[in-house]
């Protein structure tokens, strides 16, 4: 009953509908946890092809040149370069030119 504390309803006091509340809530804990990696991975890469786009690249072609480079920096640094250090992402994108 600790754990529906804060729910709203019958699922607050009542044994059977707090434990059925509770199961539920565990099953969605355990699918969002991966859902969110997969949110995140597709904010990322909306980010990197804005960012490439203003400098005249896909985001695809922005990939395939860094990996062929071999410059390592994965999807989650980039996007954060892309948004909050624009300079050093226009580096990054001349060069792979």
């Amino acid at each position: 009953m600790k754990e529906v504390k804060g729910q709203f309803g019958r699922r607050k006091n009542v044994w059977t509908v707090a434990k059925n509340a509770y199961e539920k809530g565990l099953s969605y804990a355990y699918r969002d946890r991966r859902t969110k990696k997969r949110n995140f991975r597709a904010l990322w890469i909306q980010r990197i092809n804005a960012g490439a786009r203003l400098h005249g690249m896909s985001y695809s072609e922005l990939m395939g040149k860094l990996h062929a480079k071999e410059i390592n920096l994965n999807r989650k640094v980039l996007a954060d370069l892309s948004m909050n250090n624009p300079e050093a992402f226009k580096a990054i994108v001349d060069a792979v030119k």
